[in-house]
């Protein structure tokens, strides 16, 4: 692994939507501290493409291309490091009934795209910065 990994908080994303990938990578890469490690359009090729992959926190839309982001919650639960894993959901159906399934599933941080949008990227660089600090001590 390189330096830069290890000093930053590694996210993966997994949206469909190109144009709110682009804005989430954007914000989110802006501080220096968030390195946005891959993305994914369904829960599916997210988990494939997560196996081995070092990540301190996933974004999870739970409307994806052909399946949900309630299957990979409910996969990512079977990761080694689920528990140091933050679990992100962030959605345009941020029902009640969604986020208790979304926290029994694991998550975190349940969001609504169109209200919290920016809640997300201060929860993030709240925690990139904690790891940071973790790391000069």
């Amino acid at each position: 692994m390189d330096a830069k990994a290890d000093e930053t908080y590694r996210l993966f994303l997994v949206e469909d939507s190109a144009a709110i990938r682009e804005a989430l990578v954007s914000s989110l890469e802006s501080s220096g501290l968030i390195h946005v490690i891959g993305h994914a359009e369904s829960a599916a090729e997210a988990w494939d493409a997560m196996v081995g992959l070092p990540v301190d926190a996933v974004i999870v839309d739970l409307h994806l291309r052909g399946d949900n982001g309630f299957d990979l919650l409910w996969r990512l639960q079977k990761r080694p490091d689920s528990d140091a894993l933050t679990k992100i959901v962030l959605t345009n159906y941020a029902t009640p009934a969604f986020r208790q399934r979304c926290l029994l599933l694991g998550a975190h941080y349940f969001f609504d795209k169109s209200l919290e949008f920016d809640r997300v990227i201060e929860v993030l660089e709240a925690a990139a910065t904690a790891k940071a600090g973790r790391r000069d001590h």
